[in-house]
């Protein structure tokens, strides 16, 4: 762990906007730093003139001004900006550095042909779409909810609904009833828009039925609006509008509608693989501030660049990129299957579509290794500064493989946040140089500690990952949880007054993180605490495994219990003697002997979730009884029929001494 693959050019403070910033610290502020570290302490320990500066610096439209930063610095109960009132919408359609004519949206997908919109076009589409909307009767903390996929049309649902202060949710059409029902069935939207289908890859989805049960299933629906994207002949579903009627042309100007920073913006929703999935409401200044500080000082986009993130609606990483504009960026979107007609499509894309920052997860960079791809060599990435990983770590063969395949002078930043903040709190930045295997800071602002059993702040050592001050990007709280007590209790219950996140973290002396996993899926032997990524990098890095999960089960008389694990073998293999064997000298030899499983089991598929990430949780409850339905909420899942192998262990495991593998 360590080698350094990237250094910062001996001028990244004159051409970067972090350095920028800088300046502007010490001119407007009488504030030097010398170094990140130094500015990161300033960031964290005096939050008020840290985040006045984020606003001041960019310059946020507010309609009135704020009468104080931060109320105080309790935990939850944090208010920010308290008196001022501004508009999310607004602030992104500014598009600072952007011309009329200069184009901030390019889509391309594998349903319809590529398209771009200007600035100009992009404002013209929101001042129609939300006339369409007002004309429907939504008006300020209304829900207005997409069934619909990372393309133009939902951007410009999010900006329109935000500017009249209404609230939005998005799932991507992929999600099954259910899972949507599930989510808005909370939040009682009074406007549904929905595509009638879509293609993966060469594959057409019909969603009709879906949107059907969608609209019976809610009953405080007042519109739907239907995209005819999978049949642009076809018609909208029965008592519905079309999308052209909703964005039909009007002499209504482009407005935008002040609210009060902690306004609700839109809900994202937890995974919801057991229980319902908590609403998480975000608010307009919150998350306008933390994506001006993350998008511009981290990822260092700005007028001359093109963002990319490969994400669907039903991951915030969306929400994330589509504040592109606000820093002047361009964004491009993409909606169908990466790996179609095969893995290199996205780097194509990339080049096609000039990206200068390609963000994507780390599954998909690990992928691309396994299967013996040089994107540098199909593909002309010389625009390419920025390559952005996240939704799992990312383990030393991930970096080394994009230095050696896509480019040697690119900055990787591998990074980490969640759905809860629908940010990154540790990531990358320009100032500071890139070691494999590292997450190379904690993000300004962002008070991440690692603490030991006891609580205590550790630093080189495993711990949990804790946020110890407020961020503006907290939720606002979650839907109708009146008395604040759901959302107390997913986040302040361990650590009363601090935030905890729920992953292991490592931040060693430099202050560069590794990320070990969820700390619920934790393998505790003998009173060591292993996280799961080392092991999945290990396993999944052999030839013959595609994917794998493991699971301890912890023993009642505090033993060391049984660690298993389960392995997705390549086409045609499988799991034998000799591979056994194989895995488990990999194991001891690359990690210890405390991680050589007990039992390796062959299985079809590993659980995940619809964002990809893999399901250690459910897995381990299946497998120490709870019934499948009870285990996991299927309609959250992209595969649900992964869960029935698992079960079907677990009862031969119960009926037999020795079980036959899964």
């Amino acid at each position: 762990m360590g080698d350094v693959l990237w250094t910062p050019p001996a001028d990244v403070r004159e051409r970067s906007r972090i350095g920028d910033y800088l300046r502007w610290l010490a001119e407007h502020r009488g504030l030097e730093f010398a170094d990140y570290d130094a500015l990161w302490q300033w960031s964290v320990t005096d939050l008020p003139a840290f985040w006045r500066s984020i606003w001041d610096h960019f310059d946020v439209v507010a309609h009135t001004p704020p009468t104080a930063t931060l109320t105080d610095r309790t935990m939850p109960g944090t208010r920010w900006f308290p008196g001022a009132t501004l508009n999310y919408a607004e602030n992104v359609l500014r598009m600072p550095g952007r011309g009329d004519d200069d184009p901030v949206v390019i889509a391309h997908g594998q349903t319809r042909a590529p398209e771009t919109l200007t600035a100009a076009q992009l404002r013209e589409q929101v001042r129609r779409v939300a006339a369409g909307l007002r004309r429907l009767g939504v008006g300020k903390g209304d829900r207005v909810a997409a069934y619909a996929p990372n393309i133009p049309e939902t951007y410009v649902l999010l900006l329109a609904t935000a500017s009249l202060g209404a609230i939005f949710s998005s799932c991507a059409p992929e999600f099954g009833t259910r899972s949507v029902t599930d989510r808005w069935q909370q939040i009682e939207p009074t406007v549904l828009v929905a595509v009638d289908g879509y293609r993966y890859g060469d594959k057409p989805v019909d969603r009709r039925p879906e949107v059907a049960a969608i609209r019976a299933a809610l009953p405080s629906l007042r519109h739907t609006v239907g995209i005819a994207y999978l049949d642009p002949a076809g018609e909208a579903p029965e008592g519905a509008l079309s999308w052209a009627e909703l964005a039909a042309e009007t002499d209504e100007p482009l407005a935008f509608t002040p609210v009060p920073f902690d306004h609700p913006l839109y809900v994202l929703y937890s995974s919801g693989t057991t229980g319902l999935p908590k609403p998480i409401v975000h608010g307009h200044g919150g998350i306008l501030l933390e994506h001006l500080k993350m998008l511009a000082l981290h990822h260092d986009l700005g007028p001359a660049d093109r963002f990319f993130w490969f994400t669907t609606t039903g991951w915030m990483m969306w929400n994330f990129l589509v504040s592109g504009p606000a820093v002047g960026a361009a964004i491009v979107l993409f909606d169908g299957n990466p790996g179609h007609p095969d893995l290199g499509a996205l780097w194509r894309l990339a080049a096609e579509t000039g990206t200068t920052y390609f963000g994507t997860s780390a599954p998909f960079l690990l992928a691309c290794r396994k299967a013996g791809l040089v994107p540098k060599e199909s593909a002309d990435l010389s625009a390419l500064r920025g390559v952005g990983s996240t939704g799992a770590p990312l383990p030393v063969e991930g970096f080394t493989w994009v230095y050696e395949n896509v480019g040697d002078r690119l900055q990787l930043q591998s990074l980490s946040g969640g759905t809860d903040v629908c940010t990154g709190f540790v990531g990358g930045v320009p100032l500071l140089p890139v070691h494999a295997g590292e997450i190379t800071c904690r993000a300004l602002g962002a008070k991440v500690e690692a603490r030991s059993a006891d609580g205590t702040p550790v630093i080189g050592q495993l711990g949990e990952l804790v946020i110890t001050e407020p961020m503006p990007s907290m939720p606002v709280g979650f839907w109708n949880d009146t008395d604040g007590s759901r959302y107390r209790e997913a986040y302040f219950e361990v650590y009363p007054g601090v935030w905890r996140h729920g992953d292991w973290i490592t931040i060693n002396e430099r202050g560069g993180c590794v990320i070990t996993g969820r700390s619920d899926a934790t393998l505790n032997r003998g009173g060591v605490r292993l996280g799961t990524a080392e092991f999945y990098s290990v396993v999944e890095g052999l030839d013959e495994v595609v994917d794998s999960v493991v699971v301890h089960l912890e023993d009642d008389e505090g033993g060391a219990g049984e660690l298993l694990l389960f392995v997705v073998l390549d086409q045609g293999l499988e799991l034998d003697d000799e591979l056994r064997r194989k895995i488990c000298r990999e194991l001891r030899t690359a990690l210890s002997p405390r991680h050589v499983p007990d039992e390796i089991h062959q299985v079809r598929a590993v659980p995940r979730t619809l964002s990809a990430k893999k399901l250690e949780v459910p897995v381990k409850k299946i497998l120490t009884g709870t019934p499948v339905d009870n285990a996991a909420a299927k309609g959250a899942l992209a595969n649900p029929e992964s869960l029935t192998a698992f079960a079907a262990f677990a009862q031969r495991r119960v009926g037999a001494e020795d079980p036959t593998p899964a």
